[in-house]
């Protein structure tokens, strides 16, 4: 049974980091209620989930897959890009090593984001720009080399993360609002979708893509490609430049 990990949303979620959209007000009662109802569409799709302990002084910390990047065996520990947000990395740190993970650490100067790092097979992609530095690429490059990962940066600079504009689907093709994505050419395959939030997919198996209520035409496409859609509405969390993707850590191994 595949494993994610979530941490349920802090009461001050409305406080909550925003930095390309404008701010607007975060219904935290139907925040906790739509949180539930992704872990239970993980739960319905065969999914394991365990919980980071919640630190409820850190408004981002649902953002959960910020704080880490999985691979094999190893963990790398993010160190957050936004100063507000190192202090979500440590109980994190052990509740991954607790599912029986070895553990690397990005150390100063380096930063790293978890929502940068795109995962196709053994090629890596990662978002350098606001959150995220060469620095921190590097000692993520260094962590997985004895994996036989390869590492590539792509520049990020209209959108918050990596994964805020571009998503993979099973076969590997890249998908991505174009408006949004800085270098299309940077992937091997790339096809466009018709929505921002139709960017944003999580592998659930096969053929399952978890992605937002708020793709309906995008959805539309992934079924005419074979793909079968599970929906979910995040409409808070997208107010925090939030998206399915960063809701979880997926342990995969």
């Amino acid at each position: 049974m595949p494993t994610a990990l979530i941490r349920r949303p802090s009461p001050r979620l409305a406080e909550g980091l925003v930095t390309h959209i404008e701010r607007t007000p975060v219904d935290l009662a139907l925040a906790f209620d739509q949180w539930q109802r992704y872990v239970d569409a993980l739960h319905d799709t065969g999914w394991h989930t365990v919980e980071v302990p919640p630190i409820d002084e850190c408004p981002d910390s649902v953002f959960v897959e910020d704080t880490m990047v999985v691979y094999g065996d190893l963990a790398v520990i993010a160190r957050a890009g936004a100063d507000e947000r190192r202090a979500e990395a440590a109980a994190a740190e052990e509740t991954v090593a607790a599912q029986g993970y070895r553990i690397v650490r990005i150390d100063e100067p380096g930063t790293l984001d978890g929502g940068d790092v795109l995962k196709i097979g053994s090629t890596i992609y990662v978002g350098q720009g606001g959150r995220t530095n060469a620095a921190g690429i590097q000692q993520l490059r260094d962590g997985f080399a004895p994996l036989g990962v390869d590492v590539h940066a792509v520049p990020v600079r209209k959108v918050l993360h990596l994964k805020s504009a571009v998503t993979a689907l099973p076969d590997g093709t890249v998908v991505g609002y174009e408006p949004l994505v800085d270098d299309p050419a940077a992937f091997d395959a790339f096809r466009s979708v018709p929505e921002e939030a139709g960017a944003h997919v999580v592998l659930l198996d096969d053929d399952r893509l978890l992605m937002a209520a708020s793709a309906p035409k995008s959805a539309e496409l992934f079924e005419s490609l074979g793909y079968r859609p599970v929906v979910v509405d995040i409409s808070e969390f997208e107010k925090l430049e939030g998206c399915v993707t960063c809701l979880s850590v997926r342990l995969r191994r």
